[in-house]
């Protein structure tokens, strides 16, 4: 059962519940977790709010990155997401994202990745992707990066109503993937993605090769915290379950 805001209710108590269970799905951010797309991104919101007459910095579409298109530009051109200029920044961001970052292909994958989810899916673990991306350019990444075989659903910001750090993008992977969101782990890299897990009551897992940095990482209780690919593999592959698959596979008798 999820409430109004979609998330799933928290069990009472805090403790993990060792029942002898490994995570059976992991659902995946893609720029900054699996792809190094961070610095070509940069440069192409920089070029395209420059275009639209809104100098920013480097730092400044950095922070960008990882939200959706509306808030992202809304936000370095200091206008609402519905406002024309806003509009047209999405529309060449995406007219000129094929040549700006897909042209980088294979070489965009962060090491370990291809051979990380091949050593998850031999361990049984289901794979999916959520992310802020559109279907069009998330589908064109995997494709290019050459890793589309290996992942299961691909969740888009055009697939649900709320996006990042709403819950409802991770719940939907989840439940396309047959798995309760207690029995899945989400791996990002943002501070956003860790509290989207927290709330879908996924394993949060973060990978300190992206956009968060480590501090801000750690600060959201319960994150396992990983600093290369290989790392994100040993820590799933050996993860417990949340508190609620305790009362799910041991329910108490009346």
């Amino acid at each position: 059962m999820r409430d109004s805001a979609g998330a799933v209710p928290r069990p009472g108590g805090a403790a993990r519940a060792a029942v002898g269970e490994t995570i059976k799905a992991a659902v995946f951010d893609l720029d900054g977790t699996l792809a190094n797309t961070l610095p070509a991104i940069s440069r192409l919101l920089v070029k395209v709010a420059s275009e639209q007459g809104r100098p920013v910095t480097a730092r400044q579409a950095a922070a960008a990155i990882g939200k959706p298109p509306g808030p992202a530009f809304g936000k370095l051109l200091g206008m609402p997401e519905d406002h024309d200029t806003v509009v047209a920044a999405i529309g060449r961001y995406r007219e000129l994202f094929a040549y700006e970052v897909l042209r980088e292909g294979p070489r965009l994958l962060f090491p370990g990745v291809a051979a990380g989810l091949s050593a998850l899916r031999a361990h049984g673990i289901e794979l999916a992707v959520a992310t802020s991306k559109g279907t069009r350019g998330a589908e064109a990444l995997l494709d290019v990066l050459g890793i589309r075989d290996l992942l299961g659903p691909v969740i888009t910001q055009d697939m649900v109503r709320r996006g990042k750090p709403h819950p409802e993008m991770v719940l939907r992977a989840a439940a396309d993937l047959g798995v309760a969101p207690w029995e899945s782990a989400y791996v990002g890299d943002t501070v956003g993605d860790m509290r989207m897990a927290v709330t879908a009551r996924m394993e949060p897992v973060a990978v300190t090769y992206g956009v968060g940095s480590f501090g801000e990482l750690a600060a959201v209780a319960g994150t396992r915290m990983c600093g290369s690919f290989k790392d994100v593999v040993s820590t799933i592959a050996a993860a417990r379950p949340r508190p609620m698959a305790a009362a799910a596979a041991h329910p108490r008798k009346r």
